[in-house]
């Protein structure tokens, strides 16, 4: 009974272990070939896979998607989507998707009434989160933030930076 014990025990150690980096190379894999297969203006292919792991809850599936509804690349645009897709992987520190929600809160595109404070908020997140990798959106993002702070007043831009300091990444 033992042995029946340890052998079981064993098993499902290694079986953990086999699934463990299997999953993993697998959402790498699947990101490759669906960023592949929009390259390849294949977009039923890329929105098939980044829909399957957006439904997972997989930031980056969650943001290319959304810029597929933003744009209407393989999908019919609808920029609500976009929003509520960017605003899933905003919440988890995607920096992409704070980037890309805080833009359309500064212009009320799928988030209307525009709202100067919450794109504030939302930029100064992705600014912070960007690595070197992502230069230019880096760059992008300080323009735009520099911009929106033009037509923001003192109260806002305070307010703004109040919700940055409150603000907690969600899984």
């Amino acid at each position: 009974m033992n042995i029946l014990k340890l052998l079981t025990v064993v098993a499902t150690l290694l079986f953990g272990a086999a699934t463990g980096p299997v999953s993993a190379q697998t959402l790498e894999a699947d990101m490759r070939a669906a960023a592949g297969a929009y390259e390849r203006k294949d977009m039923a292919t890329a929105v098939r896979i980044w829909k399957a792991w957006a439904a997972k809850g997989e930031p980056e599936a969650e943001t290319l998607l959304g810029a597929m509804y933003w744009s209407g690349d393989g999908v019919q645009r609808d920029h609500k989507e976009a929003a509520r897709l960017y605003l899933r992987a905003a919440n988890k520190g995607y920096a992409r998707a704070q980037n890309d929600i805080g833009f359309m809160y500064g212009f009320g595109e799928g988030v209307p009434p525009r709202d100067d404070v919450e794109a504030y908020k939302w930029l100064t997140l992705a600014i912070a989160r960007y690595t070197a990798k992502n230069q230019d959106r880096l760059n992008q993002a300080i323009k735009d933030k520099a911009t929106l702070a033009k037509r923001m007043t003192p109260a806002q831009i305070s307010e703004a930076e109040r919700r940055v300091k409150m603000w907690k990444a969600t899984k």
